[in-house]
């Protein structure tokens, strides 16, 4: 099974943004006064061949953002994951904890630490 995951990483809410903040003043200064914050993170897509099921891959991606693409001390994360045909499940994960099955399998949904 091939599948491709949309992981999304940001820096956690009691983390100074700083880039977000320059941003967001900027936006201000140029008129756009309902700006109240802005928050700054990075988006990627990973592609999987030769997976087994949407778990292991769910699982694959898991460990992936927990070891390379997030700092689970400073940002968390989240992806989805498509298989190749459109089936999707999705695990909404802060940094550092394993996603936990939810009802219906494919889906995953973030379990406490």
């Amino acid at each position: 099974m091939n599948c491709t995951a949309a992981v999304k990483v940001m820096l956690k809410k009691t983390v100074l943004d700083p880039q977000g903040a320059a941003i967001g003043g900027g936006l201000r200064s140029m008129g756009f006064d309902a700006v109240t914050d802005v928050r700054v993170g990075k988006s990627m897509e990973v592609t999987l061949a030769g997976v087994t099921s949407m778990e292991e891959a769910a699982r694959l991606i898991d460990e992936m953002c927990r070891k390379l693409l997030a700092n689970p001390v400073i940002e968390e994360y989240t992806f989805e994951v498509f298989e190749a045909g459109g089936s999707e499940g999705e695990c909404d994960c802060t940094g550092g904890t394993r996603p936990a099955a939810a009802a219906g399998g494919a889906r995953k949904g973030a379990s406490e630490a």
